[in-house]
């Protein structure tokens, strides 16, 4: 398998986006339209076999903008039920959803613009492909095909996001203000029909000859995804269910995937590639290939690095303090640690000297000084209260959750990135995953219980717990259907997927954001109001519009 085939390639065209067309900014003093030049390539090149092969690595680069970013995180992480803003960083309005969070918001407006970017991309390459000769024609449709999953996937985020936005399915190669809104039915329609002339094209293999591209059951998953979704909106349509519960058993059965037999390994550094992964954005250690590379490894670290005994290293991160796990996630979503392996296996419980001295303490005041040679325990986060006197036993610092704070907490794991260059990098080189097999179980448990499906719901769920169950108590771990309820359903995801880019996405789907966020997240819960089920519309789209906020109306409340 060449791993790196496609790999190497995704960043090649991620300069040229639209492919000989431009994008258009728009100056809101004067209305004029200024042409920014995006590549010099011929206009003709998209007719060759070639052409159409770098536009649809083009388009493969757009999900950069989102997975793995800090735009994409803040996006899914912030403001929710788990977890809130650590110290640091000019975001953290996003997650206390103050007035700060408006149009102008930055983030909202590069993931706009980049995928909107990504979807004229693979427009051309749709409308193109049938005029390009000398090229496989199984190729040529695998590679539509991929085209249409990605600008599907980018609708489909979007509509979450925004609600109805302008549906462009033809390529622009002229500038334009005319746009317009459509409804939330019609993108679910266009999202489900390129899902579904897309999967018959594309390879039926549980990961493609070319590491890296779409494959059927990545698109199945999508697909079923979508339908879960558009059951809880105005498109509803009493089959939605049905048809997401039969897309998530193809994935689970048909294909070979295997939940791995340890949680801890889903994310070990080195093991990106495995069984149970379905689909991965890929980043590179090549700096010329990797744009702006995988950031999560910075986001969910405390400050470990001007501790005693502790200085900032590559393979305990660069901490740059973002998101800080709320209580309600230490407390109840962990609550079960003596059967459950994940809380354990989810954080880092133990920094190790790497700066050997005598130092007075920190947080930890139980005693006044600390000694440590290379290698010794600095730091020991138990996960639960040691009183002041075990604390005191020990010969280093203890970081009890009495004495979390914003800059001191437990920190994440999955994303820990050791194999950077240097301890300043920022651009890591770890393939952020989207879709792994755990999140297809977990889906396809939830389509099950809202067909009231509450015995064959626990079976698939207690698929799940078994794989994180401490040896020996995988039976422990198991749940009886009178314990399938939604509330474990939507604490499990949790458990499984948490930091992963899903749970605002989650809380939307489920109707319960402003509830959760209300009872759960402090800096959030005073400021969140019904209308942040949405995000606002990006203000320069609404200035480049002809007829301007008429013709294209900000959602309700920004």
């Amino acid at each position: 398998m060449n791993r790196h085939k496609i790999k190497n390639k995704l960043s090649s065209l991620a300069a040229i986006g639209i492919l000989g067309t431009s994008i258009l900014t728009f100056s809101s003093c004067q209305g004029i339209i200024e042409e920014e030049v995006i590549s010099k390539i011929g206009n003709d090149y998209m007719n060759t076999p070639s052409g159409l092969n770098d536009g649809v690595n083009a388009a493969y680069s757009s999900f950069r903008s989102f997975y793995g970013t800090e735009r994409g995180n803040n996006l899914t992480i912030f403001g929710t039920d788990t977890y809130t803003n650590g110290s640091d960083g000019s975001w953290k309005f996003m997650n206390a959803y103050t007035s700060q969070f408006d149009s102008r918001n930055g983030h909202v407006r590069e993931l706009w613009d980049d995928f909107y970017e990504g979807i004229n991309t693979c427009n051309a390459v749709i409308e193109r492909a049938p005029e390009v000769t000398g090229m496989d024609a199984s190729i040529k449709a695998q590679r539509v095909a991929e085209a249409k999953f990605i600008r599907a996937h980018h609708y489909f985020l979007m509509t979450q996001f925004f609600g109805g936005v302008d549906l462009q399915l033809s390529e622009s190669v002229v500038p334009s203000k005319e746009v317009s809104r459509s409804s939330v039915p019609e993108m679910y329609a266009a999202i489900i029909h390129d899902l579904e002339s897309a999967i018959p094209d594309l390879e039926p293999n549980m990961q493609s000859s070319d590491y890296g591209r779409v494959t059927r059951p990545t698109a199945e998953h999508l697909l079923g995804l979508v339908y879960l979704t558009k059951a809880s909106t105005e498109a509803q349509e009493t089959e939605d269910y049905t048809k997401a519960e039969d897309l998530f058993k193809k994935v689970i059965n048909d294909y070979g995937f295997q939940l791995l037999p340890d949680f801890a390994s889903v994310y070990e550094f080195g093991n990106e590639i495995n069984d149970e992964i379905i689909f991965s954005i890929q980043y590179t250690r090549d700096p010329l290939n990797n744009g702006g590379g995988n950031n999560t490894h910075l986001y969910f670290l405390m400050e470990y690095d001007v501790q005693p005994g502790m200085e900032r290293d590559v393979a305990n991160g660069r901490p740059w303090k973002r998101y800080r796990p709320t209580e309600y996630t230490l407390n109840t979503i962990f609550s079960n640690r003596d059967i459950d392996s994940r809380y354990n296996k989810s954080f880092k419980h133990v920094f190790k000297t790497n700066k050997p001295g005598t130092y007075n303490t920190t947080f930890d005041q139980s005693k006044s000084s600390v000694t440590f040679a290379e290698g010794d325990t600095a730091i020991y986060i138990p996960g639960y209260e040691m009183s002041e006197a075990e604390r005191a036993e020990k010969p280093y610092q203890v970081l009890s959750p009495s004495l979390y704070t914003d800059k001191l907490y437990p920190t994440l794991n999955k994303h820990l990135d050791p194999g950077r260059a240097d301890k300043t990098q920022e651009g890591g080189g770890r393939d952020y995953v989207v879709f792994r097999l755990a999140d297809t179980y977990l889906l396809l448990a939830e389509s099950q219980l809202m067909q009231d499906k509450t015995a064959e719901a626990t079976a698939t769920i207690n698929t799940v717990r078994r794989r994180a169950a401490w040896p020996g108590m995988e039976a422990q771990m198991e749940i009886t259907p009178a314990e399938m309820t939604f509330e474990l359903l939507s604490e499990e995801r949790a458990r499984e997927l948490l930091g992963e880019q899903k749970r605002w996405l989650d809380l939307k789907r489920w109707g319960i954001l402003v509830e959760r966020v209300k009872r759960y997240n402090d800096n959030g819960a005073p400021n969140i109001e019904d209308f942040h089920v949405l995000r606002p519309i990006p203000q320069n789209q609404i200035d480049r519009a002809a007829g301007g906020n008429d013709a294209f109306p900000q959602n309700p409340g920004y």
